[in-house]
């Protein structure tokens, strides 16, 4: 929650996701509150449903043991943390060349639902 990327509405989603998937309701009683600072009502059920389908996903497949990605796909991960550092070094350089100077503001008029 101290992310300086995130912004405070991304930094609500995550702690609702981490409300929903290890219930904190038992030791912290104020995440609804903060997080409804952020989102409307609809917005957090529709946040809760997304929580519950992938938490549900995720223990139904570490329950029967099945992998959810081939091993390749896993095997990929595994070999892309070892990357070039020549490589990632390239790959900064051009993000930073073509970094916009300007981003646009978010449109705080549209109506919350």
């Amino acid at each position: 929650m101290d992310s300086s990327i995130l912004s405070d509405r991304e930094k609500a989603a995550v702690l609702w996701a981490e409300h929903v998937t290890k219930n904190t309701a038992r030791s912290r009683d104020d995440v609804f509150e903060v997080v409804k600072k952020s989102f409307s009502d609809n917005e957090i059920v529709e946040l809760t449903l997304m929580c519950g389908t992938f938490n549900l996903w995720n223990r139904f497949m570490d329950s029967l043991g099945i992998q959810v990605e081939d091993q390749s796909e896993v095997d990929k991960i595994k070999k892309s943390v070892y990357l070039s550092p020549d490589k990632v070094k390239a790959f900064l350089e051009t993000m930073l060349e073509n970094w916009p100077t300007e981003f646009p503001v978010p449109d705080s008029s549209a109506p919350k639902e």
